[in-house]
């Protein structure tokens, strides 16, 4: 199906400029035509950018974080080469599916990672798994009908505090007519008020 590419939008402009010209463009194009943002890979942009209208994504993100040893987690990042990695007998992330995760601790990724340049592959598996159940998840969240809540759990997992919500997040979410007061605790979310 043909369809439109938003690019330039993912070269180191402030997150602020980014996510109104994802809002921008995906306001003007069809709805009945797929749109592709290309260059964005980051969890939360990705859920920031469909929650405005894009379609589809890809990048190299969850790949070169991997041969940095970052696992990708719901609640953000997970360095492995982190000392306080050495003991840590669980999974990178227990309810993920996939065989990293199945078959190997977080400690002995740690030694992996910081002795086997190798060992990049195997949290590489584990990102592009990530990665791959965030897609589903958000996709099944659209056609349930339940889109706003899965965008309100994801942010609960990424910012626990709720005051840490990023303000160009905040704002997005007003644009794409999302309530994520319920993650705030407290804090207004921008377009109830004028204090922001």
């Amino acid at each position: 199906l043909p369809g439109y590419a938003v690019g330039g939008v993912a070269g180191g402009e402030s997150k602020d400029a980014f996510w109104r010209v994802v809002d921008q463009c995906c306001a003007e194009l069809p709805e009945d035509k797929p749109r592709y943002v290309m260059g964005v890979g980051y969890p939360l942009d990705i859920v920031v950018c469909s929650a405005l209208g894009a379609d589809m994504f890809d990048c190299v993100y969850p790949t070169r974080t991997a041969r940095f040893g970052t696992a990708l987690v719901p609640e953000g990042i997970l360095k492995l080469k982190g000392s306080n990695m050495v003991n840590d007998n669980r999974p990178i992330d227990p309810d993920c599916d996939c065989m990293v995760c199945k078959k190997y601790t977080r400690g002995y990724l740690h030694h992996l990672v910081t002795k086997e340049p190798s060992a990049a592959l195997l949290v590489t598996y584990h990102n592009i798994r990530h990665m791959m159940n965030l897609g589903k998840t958000l996709r099944q969240s659209i056609i349930d009908g339940r889109f706003e809540e899965y965008v309100n759990e994801f942010l609960r997992r990424q910012f626990p505090n709720g005051d840490d919500v990023p303000l160009w997040v905040r704002e997005s979410m007003v644009a794409a007519d999302i309530d994520i007061s319920s993650v705030l605790k407290g804090k207004v979310q921008v377009g109830q008020d004028s204090t922001n």
